[in-house]
């Protein structure tokens, strides 16, 4: 019922009465104001004025799987979008009806109390701030290239962030987003698989959406939208150009691999033509010249040898401060 109202309301254009809401639904006028009600708890603005009726302000700041399927211009990326007011992480939800779920099936949240990042690093995932979302996929690789879809996540959240802020954004390889020199956007990627055969994928992406403040140990290496463009943004809108953006993305990588929008990629990635520091075993400096076509990181250290680098940190170094972010 609270669904169906929803619906109706988001259809009309001004205001509609509750008799002829109960009317079109079949419900008494009780019900109507029963479901009003919830609606407004679930952060919903309606108004209510005495002899013209209920009028739903369509900037409220609510996550709405209904109004991003309603504009939505996907196949299959976010035709079922599954949405929790609270979760531990969506990735969590993801791994739980990750079998039975048609590929694209998308969990969105409005908080997080346990979001991750890479390494186990906690994700700060505040309530009604930001654009925290799981997208299941299958794609047919094989394990070693699992990683890519990171990178082409990233890709699609880099063009999102243009598309609706207008604002410069930049890939820090292999899963950040910047944005002038801070972090917009984290990316953890999970699978289930076999030996030779991957289950299912698991995109985890948090944005940065409307946060107006961080903590201070954050403020000078965290951003968001907000922060950098001065005005709130429409969630809903965030979601539904990332999910149309990804679809072409990974449509691209799953026809022809990661070496389709390679070009693309390594333009957007500001690690490339800049000093890295890689953080492993035998760790190192260097300059990072490129990515690979299966989008491993290549670093020319100062000695003139190539290193691919598959996996683990890389910090660039910060022109401006001397040192790494």
């Amino acid at each position: 019922m609270k669904e169906k109202l929803l619906n109706l309301l988001m259809e009309c254009e001004d205001y509609i009465s509750g008799e002829e809401i109960g009317e079109r639904l079949g419900v008494s006028r009780a019900a109507v104001w029963k479901n009003i009600n919830a609606l407004r708890k679930d952060g919903y603005i309606i108004e209510a004025v005495t002899n013209k009726g209920y009028k739903l302000d369509k900037k409220s700041d609510v996550i709405s799987p209904l109004q991003i399927e309603k504009s939505l211009n996907t196949r299959y990326m976010g035709r079922k979008i599954i949405y929790h007011e609270t979760v531990t992480s969506t990735n969590d939800v993801c791994k739980e009806i990750a079998d039975e779920s048609p590929e694209g099936t998308a969990v969105t949240c409005d908080q997080q109390t346990g979001g991750k990042g890479r390494l186990g690093r906690v994700w700060k995932s505040p309530k009604g701030t930001g654009v925290w979302i799981s997208i299941i996929l299958k794609p047919d690789i094989s394990p070693m290239s699992v990683s890519s879809v990171t990178l082409a996540a990233g890709l699609a959240v880099c063009r999102t962030v243009k598309k609706v802020s207008g604002l410069e954004a930049g890939i820090k390889w292999p899963n950040d987003v910047y944005v002038n020199g801070r972090k917009l956007c984290g990316i953890l990627t999970e699978m289930s698989a076999q030996i030779e055969k991957v289950d299912y994928v698991i995109v985890g992406i948090g944005i940065n959406a409307n946060t107006e403040y961080f903590p201070e140990e954050l403020e000078n290496i965290a951003c968001s939208l907000y922060t950098e463009a001065c005005v709130k943004f429409d969630r809903n809108l965030i979601i539904k150009t990332l999910l149309e953006e990804f679809e072409n993305i990974y449509d691209k990588f799953n026809m022809y691999g990661f070496s389709a929008i390679r070009s693309e990629y390594e333009k957007e990635c500001i690690n490339i033509g800049r000093r890295v520091n890689v953080i492993s075993k035998d760790g190192f400096e260097g300059t990072a010249i490129g990515v690979n076509s299966d989008g491993e990181l290549i670093v020319r250290k100062d000695t003139g040898e190539e290193i691919t680098v598959f996996s683990g940190e890389v910090s660039i170094r910060n022109i401006n401060q001397g040192g790494f972010i």
